[in-house]
């Protein structure tokens, strides 16, 4: 091992050592209880508020899967994605935020599940059971994209064996999650976003320097056959441009309706101690979002132009998501100190990964200790039960991602991708019919939770596969399901009762 490895396992290993002491240190002094395990305590400030959610949302894609996508077929996949992003992360702040912190106050509810299962008046947890049962079947591939990740940062950096880096990850995350809970997650959620934003801002100078200065990085994008257009992609294999039509547009720009119903992310909106902050939470996550993913595109462009002068080989498939880390290499070389900052870049990939990882495993063990455990099964525990399963739970879910993980080709953009899909498809209609529509009930949230899963799976592996016009990110079509099968339904049964719609009309008063 040369001494620029040293330095960076060094850095590595030190930032991996201070995670796990302030996880430590906040979880001794968080509440304890499944409030204070799960949402803080409901004390979060609008900075935390605004970067755990950014974080939490921003995983290995922000850092790898974009940039991969970038330097494979230029701006257009990227860009259209992070426009999307960019819209839905404001939309979600500005629409639903508020409204959910103060509903889910008045009904007591702490989790996503539980939130809509109270929302209606459940007697028995149907909605609370297939919730739980959405995120859990989402949130492990989730979970193991993210230490897919790390397996391949340590892997191609020091040649480590991918398993073992995956699991050494993984007791990383375990550690500070099952011990901090929520306080623990969003105060090291803000402290990674703070570290992924210097990694990219480094990289990016270094790359341009190494690919000859800006002039070179543009010269070099513009020589490439529609690696600057939004309508046209690069086709690498052939060296051409091939056309980038609307439907490619819309469905990638489809991204941002999957803001509707991350559960990671909507905890956030519940947890802030005060809705009026969540304005300046809205405006510190949204110019965030919009500069971290735009740099995370350009550095794509600059990664080709450095493999183009020689500086860093070539990369095809999936290996184009190491980007960042064969630059961050690259800086190693230049001495101690470069390598100390290389060793701080590829924290910041853990960082970014982490940041998701932790609040995907809170939230999944929410959903089975709380809404599985307790609401539909009825089993009754004490807060010191509840906080062993929770704990228990996190362990397990870890567990099953690290097999999930195990194939080391497999594509972070991909997986993440399909997941986000099947939280945006059911949860999101879900909380925006809950939160905005009065007619809406049971039944025809329970449909539309149901047909917004089932269509993911059809539309991507039946559907989709027909090409062409068919050729749409599946969320956009089973998002649009949902909507219909709850609009149908609801309209088809009963109105809710009076309580339920005396209720929503209290949380529409400013």
């Amino acid at each position: 091992m040369t001494s620029a490895q040293i330095c960076i396992m060094a850095t590595i290993i030190l930032y991996l050592c201070f995670v796990i002491f302030t996880g430590v240190m906040i979880g001794r002094r968080s509440k304890k209880s499944a409030e204070g395990f799960y949402l803080g305590g409901r004390g979060m400030g609008p900075l935390v508020t605004a970067m755990s959610a950014e974080a939490s949302d921003m995983s290995s894609y922000l850092l790898m899967g974009i940039p991969g996508l970038a330097y494979l077929s230029g701006v257009a996949d990227a860009s259209w994605t992070a426009i999307g992003l960019a819209a839905g992360t404001y939309l979600n702040f500005l629409l639903v935020a508020k409204r959910l912190r103060r509903y889910s106050v008045k009904l007591d509810a702490i989790t996503i599940p539980s939130f809509i299962s109270k929302r209606y008046g459940e007697k028995r947890p149907v909605i609370m059971c297939i919730s739980a049962l959405i995120i859990l079947i989402f949130f492990v591939p989730y979970v193991a994209s993210g230490l897919a990740a790390i397996g391949k940062l340590f892997n191609s950096l020091f040649g480590w064996d991918y398993m073992a880096a995956v699991i050494i990850g993984a007791i990383v995350i375990i550690s500070y999650t099952s011990i901090g809970g929520f306080s623990a997650v969003a105060t090291m959620d803000l402290i990674q976003s703070i570290i992924m934003t210097a990694a990219l801002a480094v990289i990016v100078v270094f790359g341009i320097v190494q690919a000859g200065g800006m002039d070179a990085v543009l010269d070099h994008a513009r020589s490439l056959p529609g690696f600057l257009s939004f309508t046209e992609t690069y086709n690498v294999a052939s060296n051409s441009a091939e056309p980038y039509g609307f439907i490619r547009i819309i469905s990638m720009m489809a991204w941002g309706l999957g803001y509707f119903g991350m559960p990671h992310i909507l905890v956030r909106f519940m947890a802030i101690r005060d809705e009026n902050e969540l304005k300046l939470s809205r405006r510190i996550a949204s110019v965030w979002v919009v500069i971290s993913m735009g740099v995370a595109v350009f550095i794509g462009i600059v990664g080709h132009a450095v493999s183009a002068a020689g500086r860093v080989p070539f990369l095809e498939g999936s290996a184009t998501e190491t980007i960042i880390v064969r630059l961050s290499d690259l800086l190693s070389t230049y001495g101690i100190f470069p390598a100390i900052v290389a060793g701080c870049i590829l924290a910041g990939i853990l960082a970014a990964t982490m940041s998701t990882a932790d609040s995907q495993l809170l939230a999944a063990a929410s959903a089975l200790s709380e809404n599985l455990v307790q609401d539909v099964f009825g089993v009754k525990l004490t807060e010191k039960q509840t906080m062993l399963i929770a704990r228990l739970t996190v362990v397990a879910i870890a567990v099953v991602a690290l097999f999930l993980a195990s194939d080391p080709d497999s594509n972070v953009f991909q997986i993440v991708s399909f997941a986000w899909a099947g939280f945006g498809a059911t949860f999101g209609p879900a909380i925006l019919c809950a939160l905005f529509w009065k007619r809406s009930n049971r039944q025809g949230i329970m449909a539309g939770l149901v047909a917004g899963g089932a269509m993911i799976f059809i539309w991507k592996f039946l559907v989709k596969p027909l090409g062409g016009i068919w050729n749409i990110y599946e969320l956009l079509p089973a998002f649009l399901v949902a909507c219909v099968v709850i609009v149908a339904v609801s309209l088809a049964t009963p109105k809710p009762d009076g309580g339920i719609e005396r209720i929503f009309d209290e949380m529409g008063a400013d």
